[in-house]
């Protein structure tokens, strides 16, 4: 059973249909990358799936439980939203031992926490003395209190520097090395494509593309194979017989859109054309992101 199933999710705000029949899942031990434009639908789902939401229909559940269901929620669950918000007042570490003593944790865990996200020296000093990215690391300190199963981030590396943002990247990490599932927003999308296994992609609450990141990449159209052969004429001609429309690149090497390079060797073999070059051309999250959602933000 996945970590976390999301099945037919439906939410309206008066006129507005922020979520469609939503599905998808995120799997233990993986990080999922969430994704999606402005008012796409990513935070009205993770707030239902948080129960700080009613949907209208379907279902948003922790191994098939509820939150409001599960027993000792910051154990099973740890959560950072975007507008994560703290007592400009209290310190750091009081802010945590509150939340400590409220989920049942042990106070040791407090000093623990504030060690992991690298503010420890910090722990004293008021939060309304933190700078942003600080702030982001207390937030996301608060959530790793119960060592959680499942983490879900909403735009964790706001504020966050580069040094910050790989400190980001190793957390991730190390959580879905630990065996946690970590469902994590973000508009970074060069940081996702270094950091997740899986993609959820929406776009105006619907679902666009979801899967291993090399699938989701693998989705959208326009994917290119370069080949290229000693005798390019003869190339040509097997391409050709075998159906492919093609283009030379300024190099002089063909490019065949849609057709993986399986296909391609295939089709060079059986006419005995011997390669000297065969690849899929990579292209990028950001590329795949906007064809799949186009680039505007939505109301």
């Amino acid at each position: 059973m996945a970590a976390i199933e999301i099945t037919g999710v439906s939410k309206r705000f008066g006129s507005v249909q922020a979520v469609s029949d939503l599905s998808f899942e995120v799997a233990a031990g993986r990080v999922t990358g969430f994704l999606g434009p402005n008012g796409a639908g990513k935070s009205t789902t993770l707030r239902i799936l948080l129960g700080l939401v009613h949907s209208d229909g379907g279902n948003a559940t922790f191994g098939g439980r509820n939150f409001e269901d599960l027993s000792e929620p910051s154990a099973e669950v740890g959560a950072v939203l975007e507008d994560a918000s703290f007592h400009p007042g209290r310190s750091g570490r009081n802010h945590l031992r509150i939340l400590a003593a409220a989920g049942g944790h042990p106070a040791s865990r407090v000093d623990e926490v504030l060690q992991l996200v690298g503010i420890a020296d910090a722990g004293n000093r008021r939060v309304k003395g933190y700078s942003m990215g600080m702030r982001q690391r207390l937030a996301i300190a608060a959530a790793l209190l119960g060592d959680p199963e499942v983490l879900i981030l909403d735009e964790p590396a706001n504020g966050l520097d580069p040094p910050g943002i790989k400190w980001m990247r190793e957390l991730l990490r190390s959580e879905a090395a630990r065996g946690r599932a970590v469902l994590v927003s973000s508009h970074l999308l060069s940081e996702v494509s270094q950091s997740v296994d899986d993609v959820v992609v929406i776009s105006r609450g619907e679902l666009r593309a979801s899967g291993s990141l090399d699938q989701v990449l693998g989705q959208a159209e326009g994917g290119v194979t370069r080949v290229r052969a000693p005798d390019q004429e003869a190339l040509g001609r097997a391409l050709s017989g075998a159906g492919l429309t093609y283009e030379a690149d300024d190099s002089g090497a063909l490019l065949v859109r849609g057709v993986p390079p399986e296909r391609i060797g295939e089709a060079a073999n059986e006419q005995r054309v011997a390669l000297s070059e065969l690849v899929g051309v990579g292209r990028s999250l950001e590329e795949v992101f906007f064809e799949l959602t186009g680039s505007e933000e939505e109301e």
